[in-house]
């Protein structure tokens, strides 16, 4: 299975468009659009937040449903959460629009999406305009793509695109996947916004299973900032295209598309993870010896979200007392005095801490080691064999800057 960077026009039958609608942004694009040719099957993971933006209220009751799923349309700038009747009725005129310029297209074919600042009503002659336009730029081209994701971006430094092919049944199945996310990233479901294409035949309850049982290692293993977003959504579209015999629960078929579902969203969610807000590197926690599955996900998601350790991440600073420390609040019994801690990155690996005290490490190959884009801690907690992982990013200054004046 080879990850590559395409993105939601990779699978047959989708196309994407962009425009610049100037909801918030004067000098960029800000929306985008996503089509297929056929209808999809759908499935959706949102929020648990209970401050639910229109938007995931509108897609979850269509996801639920047997409706099929025809468009995703999508701005960045406002997240028309907080706005109570007038935000939903806005979630339908936006639907109505693309049914009006796409005209095979149902309104309830049609999910919405928003990022942005909270509590601001949107600019619906802009969002209309914006329909339009897009509609006349649809187009399978990966560059459509690439500038779709690059759209949806909002304190994002780079689009997040991942795809990859899979053969099932004889069949070749892609699957393409744009995503944004950089702050208030704290997921209880997946995180920020997430889109998913295939052209696989797959029965809508697998569908809906693969994709809640991926989200819990890939998306809901990110932390940011430890702030849980109103917006946060996750969908999957699947158009059929392929003409797979059909994939259903409990098959090696239905293992075979799961699989290939994580590696994708795993690499988007470490993409978000390294482009956290200000962020100057990834900082990876992995769990080993673990008692069981959850203890390892607790214990990886309390370091990864600790504060103190991620400063400590931005400072090249191996100070192994605050990844303990986090290890011990995080409500999982171990025993302290039987705890390795190890970093490592592409400089090397070097040994931090053992038996629940320090080592003798020399300072200056861990600060080198801390030094580079990408850093691992591991932790062997030595109770059994589960394991876990967790991604993150350093804490820095920059941070505090871009969420001091967000709104402006």
């Amino acid at each position: 299975m080879n990850l590559s960077d395409g993105g939601v026009t990779a699978p047959k039958g989708f196309l994407a468009a962009h425009t610049a609608a100037g909801i918030k942004y004067s000098d960029r694009d800000d929306m985008a659009m996503i089509v297929s040719e056929a209808d999809c099957v759908s499935a959706g993971t949102y929020t648990r937040n209970v401050v639910k933006a229109a938007p995931v209220i509108w897609d979850r009751e269509i996801t639920a449903s047997k409706a099929p799923v025809r468009a995703v349309v999508v701005n960045a700038g406002i997240a028309n959460a907080c706005t109570g009747e007038e935000g939903m009725g806005y979630c339908r005129d936006t639907a109505d629009a693309v049914a009006k310029v796409l005209q095979d297209v149902e309104p309830k074919q049609v999910l919405v999406a928003s990022t942005g600042v909270i509590g601001m009503q949107l600019p619906m002659d802009k969002i209309r305009g914006g329909i339009e336009a897009m509609a006349k730029d649809l187009s399978h081209s990966r560059e459509a793509a690439g500038l779709a994701a690059r759209a949806i971006m909002t304190t994002d430094t780079i689009p997040k695109e991942a795809s990859v092919v899979i053969e099932v049944g004889g069949s070749k199945i892609t699957i393409g996947a744009m995503t944004k996310g950089s702050g208030m990233i704290h997921p209880n479901m997946c995180t920020m916004l997430c889109f998913v294409t295939t052209d696989a035949v797959i029965e809508k309850n697998a569908l809906q299973a693969a994709l809640s049982s991926v989200v819990e290692d890939t998306f809901n293993m990110v932390s940011v900032d430890g702030d849980t977003s109103t917006n946060d959504t996750c969908v999957v579209l699947a158009n059929g295209m392929a003409d797979n015999p059909p994939i259903k629960e409990g098959t090696e078929a239905y293992d075979t598309f799961r699989e290939a579902l994580f590696e994708v969203l795993k690499k988007l969610a470490m993409m978000m993870a390294g482009d956290g807000e200000g962020a100057t590197a990834l900082f990876e926690v992995r769990i080993e010896g673990a008692k069981n599955r959850q203890e390892a996900r607790t214990l990886a998601k309390s370091v990864v979200t600790s504060s103190l350790t991620k400063a400590a991440i931005y400072g090249h600073d191996a100070n192994w007392g605050r990844i303990l420390c986090a290890l011990g609040y995080s409500g999982v019994d171990f025993d302290p005095s039987d705890v390795t801690l190890t970093f490592e990155s592409a400089e090397g690996s070097i040994l931090i801490a053992k038996d629940g005290h320090g080592v003798g490490f020399d300072e200056e190959e861990a600060t080198r080691i801390l030094s580079r884009d990408h850093v691992t801690a591991i932790c062997d907690m030595h109770m059994g064999d589960a394991t876990a992982t967790a991604w993150g990013c350093d804490l820095t200054h920059e941070y505090v800057s871009i969420n001091a004046d967000y709104r402006s």
